[in-house]
């Protein structure tokens, strides 16, 4: 992914994104595949699409690529060797005129293809005549433009699956709506019901082109039966990446789940049937079939001249009203109009009363203790973790029940639930399992690198149990002892940068004990104290006063320096003796308690926080659209415009 990023166009074109490639490999159903099957990519590129599928297969399967270039051809070969699968067969050449797997004359057949063919490519035919295509790839559908070969590629894969075969394949969006021969090619592909489903994917997702693109999911097997199309618009879940766009685990999650149980929702998936697809002249653009837009919204002209708040708006809050239905009344009571209603708190109140309601805080206790299940029951397997554990089969396990548990809660996604969990998995979850599986629950101190890699003279900590975990564990009354200690330093500070606020600037008492950079010296200070000192009268006397208080707060400050630092060696004393008392069980406590469940714990609360945090801030929209009505304003304009006449009448200026 660095290299194709950081390489451009010429090298990107080798590379899919890996979260792409794993959404091909999950819709197909490959998990479901046979030693004895295989998958074909007609445009291997590297291999990645290839070893996606491969990764998904439980029993095996048999792995077939052909790429024009000569040097992502050997990557591909070298790709397929170092994740173990050396049987795969690579071969280069040009897929189209010269396709490598042939057999009795035609078209070697696959039970899978997965493919991200170049994208509109105008060269498609060269070295060969597609009107006169011995493998018939062409027949019966017309033949592609002449510069632009997506549908070659499209049914150069329809003719390489059996009968049962099923392929996903990434295409440009012009696919799905382009007229001339390529409707005609598009019109008769789906009278023949080889689509399956289309997901409509973010833009910039590809390397070498910024075009939003889509997987076209094909199914032979289950043709004939077929109403309808699936369609999917995931073209707005993605994380910006620098200069690209990529899908989060979250998003990935979701597609496949939608897509594979075949889940209606809205603004985002349904099956779309024949009969409306003809309707629309075989025009397969997503947005013909599914609105992804936001709702726009509405400014109420009623409400900005009398004021209120319109009960539409109130109403669109219902998934909440769903879950507090008495917080409701306590927010809003009924207006002296129709379909209008009054805010019954003031708006700096809004959120105070919504974390304080019952209703809140039992919706917030729910959710704790969904997420506390989910702890429970994994605390013992987390215990268990060893040489021989899984970290993908673990993740997937832990993910998927969190899912699960969440699936059916209001108000809260659960797949940005799982996000949090995955992210911390790459973070810091991932890391930590490895180091126990090659270590053991084993907490051992070593020395401590800055970012240049160079070690920090007398630093200690540890990866899996970092100091802070033992500190607040077993040291916290040494800890709070050194935040009172700095407490107090701090307090020090503050009074010593007051004293020399108030006797800084020209003729300040301070002005003289300042350096070149106008920071004050203990060395110039003390010199000047002893001039003072030695001269001292009536005139000095105040100087002298300041002098001695700013000397006496600089001690002050060393004295309280040094008491921190003795503090911290001894309490860094014993906790490096802690670490070897630490036992296994100790150990497990501070990883997987107060590490891990701690840190996902707060993520969980942050995401219910986010919860109220959007009701309590579009009911202050609300309130604050409407606060002022037109009548008001024009009162207001009137009154100014009476006194800005009233002052320029003093002025002597007559203005009309």
């Amino acid at each position: 992914r660095h290299f194709a990023t950081e390489s451009g166009k010429s090298k990107g074109q080798f590379y899919t994104p890996a979260e792409v490639s794993r959404i091909l490999a999950k819709v197909i159903g490959v998990d479901k595949a046979q030693q004895d099957q295989s998958v074909y990519d007609p445009t291997c590129g590297s291999g990645s699409l290839l070893l996606k599928v491969a990764d998904e297969t439980k029993n095996g399967i048999s792995i077939y690529g052909q790429e024009m270039d000569n040097a992502t051809t050997a990557l591909a070969v070298m790709n397929m060797w170092l994740h173990g699968y050396p049987s795969a067969e690579i071969w280069k050449g040009n897929t189209l005129s010269s396709p490598h797997f042939i057999k009795d004359n035609k078209l070697k057949q696959f039970d899978f293809a997965v493919a991200n063919p170049p994208f509109s490519t105008k060269s498609w035919s060269n070295g060969f005549d597609p009107a006169n295509d011995i493998y018939e790839r062409f027949k019966n559908y017309g033949i592609p433009p002449a510069k632009n070969g997506d549908y070659a590629f499209l049914l150069h894969i329809i003719s390489s699956l059996k009968d049962t075969g099923k392929a996903a394949v990434i295409l440009p969006h012009g696919v799905l709506f382009r007229g001339n021969v390529e409707a005609v090619i598009r019109e008769e592909i789906l009278q023949l019901g080889y689509i399956k489903g289309i997901i409509g994917l973010p833009a910039n997702l590809f390397y070498g082109t910024g075009i939003p693109a889509c997987i076209i999911v094909l199914d032979k097997e289950n043709a004939d039966c077929r109403e309808g199309i699936f369609m999917l618009d995931a073209s707005k879940g993605f994380l910006k990446d620098g200069n690209k766009n990529r899908l989060r685990e979250q998003d990935i999650h979701k597609i496949v789940d939608v897509f594979n149980k075949q889940l209606e929702l809205p603004k985002y998936a349904r099956l779309v049937s024949y009969t409306e697809i003809e309707e629309n002249e075989y025009n397969l653009n997503i947005p013909r079939y599914i609105d992804s837009q936001e709702a726009e919204d509405i400014q109420d002209i009623e409400a900005h001249l009398l004021g209120g708040i319109p009960n539409k708006d109130v109403d669109d809050l219902a998934d909440y009203w769903a879950v507090y239905p008495s917080l409701k009344s306590c927010l809003f009571s009924n207006s002296d109009r129709d379909n209008y209603s009054q805010l019954k708190v003031s708006p700096e109140n809004i959120k105070t009363t919504i974390f304080a309601h019952p209703e809140f805080i039992n919706y917030s206790q729910n959710l704790e203790a969904i997420f506390n299940k989910w702890e429970n029951d994994n605390l013992p397997i987390l215990k268990k973790i060893s040489a021989n554990s899984q970290p993908k089969a673990l993740i997937f396990a832990l993910s998927e029940q969190l899912l699960a548990l969440f699936s059916n809660q209001k108000l809260i996604d659960k797949y940005d639930i799982y996000q949090h969990l995955m992210n911390y998995w790459d973070a810091t979850l991932k890391d930590d399992v490895y180091i126990i599986i090659e270590n053991g629950w084993k907490a051992k101190l070593s020395p401590v690198k800055d970012k240049n890699g160079k070690l920090k003279k007398g630093e200690l900590d540890c990866d899996l149990v970092p100091k802070s975990l033992v500190i607040s564990r077993y040291f916290q009354s040494e800890q709070s002892a050194i935040e009172q200690l700095e407490q107090d330093k701090d307090a020090i500070i503050r009074q010593r940068e007051e004293l020399e606020e108030e006797h800084s600037g020209e003729d300040g008492l301070l002005e003289e004990v300042k350096n070149d950079k106008g920071k004050v010296t203990k060395a110039l200070l003390q010199a000047r104290l002893k001039v003072v000192k030695m001269n001292l009268d009536e005139d000095l006397a105040d100087e002298y006063e300041v002098l001695e208080a700013f000397l006496g707060l600089l001690n002050q400050e060393t004295q309280a320096n040094r008491k921190i630092k003795a503090a911290k060696m001894a309490l860094d004393k014993k906790v490096v003796a802690k670490y070897q008392q630490l036992t296994t069980e100790e150990i497990q406590v501070l990883v997987i308690e107060d590490k891990w469940f701690n840190s996902l714990r707060q993520d969980v609360k942050a995401e219910m926080d986010r919860i109220s945090q959007r009701l309590s801030g579009r009911i202050k929209e609300l309130a604050e659209r409407y606060a002022e009505t037109l009548p008001q304003l024009e009162q207001e304009v009137t009154e100014l415009s009476s006194k800005v006449d009233g002052h320029l009448q003093k002025m002597g200026i007559v203005w009309n």
